[in-house]
């Protein structure tokens, strides 16, 4: 995704007098609008796709950073400790 100047940036006014036409254009391209009001930029028009992986990535960002800082917390587990402690709760869930 590059930002092509003079198709993606637009003033506020162009956008409400073209939405149409700039939807087709972030659904056609993928690449996002940004959006000026009094020649300073205010907003992005992003297609949902992109909006979404976006979304995505920083849903993953988030959980490797609580991931991260259980490791420098010292809440991490052996494979075998944790697997042994769920052989017995499925074992006392089965008597």
């Amino acid at each position: 995704m590059n930002i092509n100047v003079k198709e993606d940036i637009k003033p506020i006014s162009y956008i409400k007098t073209n939405a149409a036409d700039m939807i087709d254009y972030i659904n056609d391209y993928k690449n996002p609008i940004i959006i000026t009001q009094h020649g300073e930029a205010r907003g992005v028009l992003l297609d949902i796709e992109s909006y979404q992986n976006m979304v995505n990535a920083l849903s993953i960002m988030k959980l490797l950073q609580v991931s991260e800082k259980s490791i420098q917390d010292g809440r991490v587990y052996d494979n075998e400790e944790v697997f042994s402690s769920l052989r017995a709760k499925i074992r006392l869930a089965n008597d």
